[in-house]
This record gives structure tokens, sequence and C-alpha cells, in this order.
């Protein structure tokens, strides 16, 4: 989340923000909020040459406060960093006016953002972010023998916490011991990281999943391991565990966990569950009866013009838009959309459901579905008011 420390937007939508990300997801959706052409004020370490007495030169690290206007934004979830770089407006002795540098956004560390105009979608994700209900409720562990990924998964994206990849000697006669004592030092590293890293008192639920049987033998020995070292954290939690298959150990393999509709069951009350339901929807419709979705942009539009959009799909790359005139458009048709009672969902491009949208070659980034009333719409060969867009 984001902690706002500062907020000055006037009613016309200009003006700034002073943030400051509590962790990686604070920095994700700061990632969003940052366009192309705003300006982006933090303190950086800048080296600077200095003629000594003696007459040699000599680099100093000097702390400077510079303003870039924003050309290129670079964030990296796993390392919890982001940068962003663009041209200095900020006069200073250490940088000139106008020479590019580059500013590293990272934790705790407070920044500021400021837009000729906030639209309502990046004051929408302001709010969000800065709602300290907004966190990860869902952890995943995807295995099989020697490998393992731990992922947090919020309604907004997913993030690797911890790949664990340890060499399992296969099962022989001669070396059936090897493998035991390998696949227990495995479990081990799994547990460890599953305690490191989960918070139980936020986390709403772990998912183990796997191929074969790894994910049983895996969680005998959580609930065994946890009973001898009487480790409470789990002991209480046990009830928040579900197992479930994947085809691979891979975090791809998150989509056939979502998939699974006795895992869906379990996930009901769950925010990371909501947008994986409602494109799952989306894709039985389009399989059962095209003529109930349509999906495009210019489909959408027409469809958008009847006033036959019920529910709205969009991934969140749309708006990252260079073009400030083409992320407009796309706000105002959410706009229109909300403004006629349609339901808008905003997909993220590092969430499992936002990833699986974006692998389908055949679905653009924005989506349209099922329909209400049958006037022919020119184009769209489609019927009334969509259910799904």
């Amino acid at each position: 989340m984001l902690r706002l420390v500062k907020r000055a937007i006037d009613r016309n939508g200009q003006g700034f923000v002073s943030v400051q990300a509590v962790n990686g997801e604070g920095l994700w959706h700061a990632f969003h909020l940052i366009q192309e052409g705003d300006l982006v004020r933090a303190t950086t370490v800048r080296k600077v040459q200095n003629v000594s007495s003696t007459g040699s030169m000599q680099a100093d690290k000097v702390k400077v406060t510079l303003t870039l206007r924003v050309a290129h934004v670079h964030f990296t979830p796993e390392a919890e960093n982001m940068r962003v770089s663009g041209v200095n407006t900020t006069e200073c002795e250490e940088v000139r006016l106008g020479a590019h540098h580059a500013l590293d956004l990272q934790v705790n560390r407070q920044f500021s953002i400021e837009k000729e105009h906030w639209d309502s979608l990046a004051l929408e994700r302001l709010t969000t972010a800065c709602d300290p209900t907004a966190h990860a409720d869902v952890a995943a562990i995807i295995m099989n023998e020697g490998t393992a990924n731990l992922c947090l998964i919020t309604e907004s994206t997913t993030v690797t916490r911890a790949a664990i990849d340890t060499p399992i000697p296969r099962k022989r006669k001669a070396s059936v011991q090897g493998h035991e004592k390998a696949l227990t030092r495995f479990f081990e590293s799994v547990l460890q990281a599953l305690l490191r890293h989960v918070d139980f008192t936020v986390v709403k639920c772990v998912v183990i999943a796997s191929p074969g049987f790894v994910r049983e033998q895996f969680h005998q020995y959580l609930i065994a391991e946890a009973n001898r070292r009487d480790i409470r954290e789990l002991l209480e939690n046990q009830n928040k565990i579900i197992l479930a298959h994947s085809s691979s150990e891979h975090k791809s393999a998150l989509k056939e966990v979502f998939e699974d509709q006795t895992v869906m069951t379990k996930l009901a009350d769950t925010k990371a569950a909501g947008e994986v339901r409602v494109l799952n929807e989306f894709f039985k419709v389009l399989k059962q009866d095209v003529n109930r979705a349509v999906y495009g942009f210019g489909h959408v539009t027409v469809a958008h013009k009847n006033n036959a959009i019920r529910t709205l799909l969009v991934t969140d790359e749309l708006f990252r838009a260079c073009s400030i005139a083409t992320r407009k458009t796309y706000v105002d048709l959410v706009d229109s959309v909300r403004g006629n009672g349609g339901d808008v969902r905003i997909f993220s491009s590092t969430h499992v459901s936002g990833e699986r949208a974006q692998a389908n070659s055949e679905i653009p980034n924005i989506i349209c579905g099922r329909w209400l009333t049958c006037p022919l719409l020119p184009h769209a060969h489609r019927a009334g008011k969509a259910d799904w867009c």
C-alpha cells in the first residue's frame, strides 16, 4: 500500500501527491500512477567530482532532491524497486537543468507525483493504494520434487516471494535414504519460506498445488513438524490450507489452480478470486455462445454507443498509453460505461487473471460480453445489451 503524506489536487484535477510506499504492492500502484510526462520528485545520491587542495580529483556522494519530467518507468516486483528516468527540471549545482537522470523509488522512501490532470482512474487507484485493507489475502505454493515457488496474490498483482530449488536424487534401491533425506531438506526449505513470507493474520488461505502427490507429502510434513515443534502459527491456521492439482511447478500453472471449481469455492471470500471468477465466466460465455460476447475496441465502442454494455473487462496496460489523448479515450469509455450503470473490471497485467487475458492472442486488451436485448449492431454482428465486454 501507499501512505499518503500530502495531497494537493485542485478541482480541475491538476496538482501533486506526496506518498511513501509501505511495501512492494505500494510501488506497484505507483508504477501504474506514474505516466510519461508526469513530474516525479525524490531524493537521490549523485557522485560529484571535487578538486582537493593538493590538486587531485576525488568523488563525493551528495544527496540531492530532483524533479524529473518522466520519460520511462521500469518496475521489478521481486526486487521491490522502481526506476524512473527523465529530464531534470530542478536547478541545482550537482545536476544541470535539462540533464537526463534516473531516480530509484524504493519502499519506505517518500516521493511526489505531479500531474497536469488526475483523471478518474488515477484518483481511484490512488484511493485504493492508500486503503490499508488492500493487501495480499491469498498465498500459493506451486511445487514439484525439488522445486517450489511461493507467491503472494492480491486483487491486483501476483509476486513470487521465494523460489526454492533443491537437487533430489532419483529414488533407487541403493539410494532410498539419500532421496528421502534430500526430500526432507527440500520440504524444510519450503516450510521456512512459508513462515518467513506469509502473514497468517492477513492471508485467508494458502493454496498448495503440484503434479502427482508432492502436495500431500509436503502437507503431511508441514502438519507433523508443526505438531512436533509446536508452531502455533501453523496449528491455528490449518483450516486455511487448500490442496490442489497443477500440471507443473511454474508460476504460470496458477491459472489452472484458479480454474478448479473446488478451489474457487473455498476462495470465494478473498479479493484475489474475484477477478479470476469474472474472467472465467467471460470465457465460458464466449465458448458457449459467441452472440453473447464481443471484444476489441471497435466492437466495444459500437456496443457502448448502443448503451449495450453491462460489464466491461479491460487490462491496465491500456492506461499506460504514451499518448495522453489515447489514455483519455480509454478513461472516457470506462467513465461512460460506469455512468450508464455498467460494471467495469480492470485487470492487472501482473495478476494471474491479467496474464491469462494477455496470453490469449484472440482476445485484445479490451473485452466485451453477454447481451440482453437484440437490435442488430453494425460491424459487430452482435445484439442488445452486453453482460460482458
